[in-house]
């Protein structure tokens, strides 16, 4: 087929899978796209992705979709890279910037993994799908398959966000409430996919959610103009942008495309009610166990398994990174705190990043006059039920003391 493809690969053991064909999983472990570098350096250079629609398709040659093959799309863009200089000042950090993944048609960086996934999957013939979700990936699943008239089926536990609820709703899914946390909800998936036959399009569970992931990575070093930050905060629950970011950087790199050959430090960010990947990074392991009691209002990080944990513990450890946790309790304080600074209304997920920068600030293990790129990786708008608010009331029928307004 016309595409850059040569194989995938398990990356726990190397194995090698042919291209355009269905898969899954290698001995429980998910699998790596593999592409001809050599290939696409001679076919397109950076320059090239400039002159194209700013849509992550434009990285055609490092996707795995055929060339000749309409993409399932609803027109996602390049996402904003937004200097925070206000923000930065209270920080002591001269260089600081959010990538704004808010942007994306469904509200979060889930429409970066759905487009390529679920293109892919109806490339391949599939046309039931369904898929565990802490909230935003099966809102995007429900998006994307009904982009392409595709049959979805998405299980979420029974407390997440009502908007990932109605969203998926009004998509046409079959949206079921699982009274668990997402690994139950994954459960069901799994063992119905005998009975009904669906394709589970889990985190990691498929090659290609991944892929769309990657182009995070490629758009950051593009807006960069092809230089990488000191170091990448990013939210980690099932962590394929995290794993997607890197394996783009290291394709960056054997392409020659980088300007400075440094690498950035990842730091993967997690909430203390739910930290399986920051326990293993302290023990030094290299697989995670599961997190006994996970609890969160950031949905997106109470994953307490993660299938892709050593793709994770692997990338943190190469960049000379970090797995940290930030304080549930001060989620609520850094949304309203950046919300304020810069006008970014990040979501619960990316709050728990500014509590582990500013933690990291004070060691000393990030230094002021590093670029330093938090990402944002959903909506604030999609989580009503994490800020409780309680607003004056002003009576119509009576004078306003304006004077008060302002104490």
């Amino acid at each position: 087929m016309n595409h850059h493809v040569t194989h995938l690969e398990s990356a726990l053991d190397g194995t090698r899978f042919p291209a355009d064909q269905v898969h899954t999983m290698h001995q429980g472990r998910p699998l790596w796209v593999r592409y001809d570098l050599d290939q696409i350096r001679a076919r397109v250079c950076p320059q090239d992705f400039a002159r194209r629609p700013p849509s992550l398709w434009r990285y055609r040659e490092l996707l795995p979709l055929p060339f000749e093959v309409e993409p399932i799309s609803l027109g996602e863009g390049s996402t904003p890279l937004l200097a925070c200089p206000r923000l930065g000042r209270e920080l002591g950090l001269k260089r600081l910037f959010i990538k704004d993944e808010a942007q994306l048609p469904t509200g979060s960086f889930k429409s970066r993994g759905m487009t390529v996934a679920v293109s892919m999957a109806h490339y391949l013939g599939l046309r039931r799908l369904a898929a565990p979700t802490a909230g935003n990936a099966g809102g995007a699943l429900a998006a994307y398959g009904a982009r392409a008239g595709m049959e979805v089926f998405v299980f979420m536990p029974e407390d997440t966000p009502i908007i990932n609820q109605m969203e998926a709703w009004l998509c046409g899914a079959r949206v079921f409430l699982v009274n668990g946390l997402i690994t139950d909800c994954g459960k069901i998936v799994r063992e119905g996919i005998a009975r009904l036959g669906w394709f589970d399009v889990s985190t990691l569970k498929e090659p290609y959610r991944l892929e769309g992931k990657k182009t995070m990575g490629l758009e950051l070093a593009e807006q960069m103009d092809w230089q990488l930050p000191d170091v990448i905060f990013y939210p980690t629950g099932g962590g394929t942008g995290l794993i997607g970011m890197w394996k783009a950087f290291q394709e960056l790199h054997q392409l020659g495309w980088l300007q400075a050959p440094h690498m950035p430090r990842l730091v993967s960010c997690q909430s203390d009610g739910c930290a399986p990947i920051v326990r293993a990074f302290e023990a030094g392991e290299r697989f995670a166990e599961p997190f006994a009691n996970a609890h969160t209002v950031a949905s997106g990080l109470r994953v307490p398994a993660a299938v892709g944990d050593f793709m994770m513990l692997d990338a943190i450890r190469a960049s000379g990174g970090w797995a940290r946790t930030g304080r549930e309790e001060r989620i609520v304080a850094w949304m309203r705190r950046v919300a304020q600074a810069e006008g970014i209304t990040i979501c619960p997920e990316t709050a728990v990043c500014f509590d582990t920068l500013e933690a990291l600030l004070a060691e000393g293990k990030v230094n002021t006059d590093e670029t330093i790129v938090v990402f944002n990786t959903g909506a604030a708008q999609k989580y009503p039920e994490a800020v409780p608010l309680s607003l004056p009331r002003l009576d119509r029928t009576q004078p306003i003391d304006y004077e008060a307004l302002v104490q």
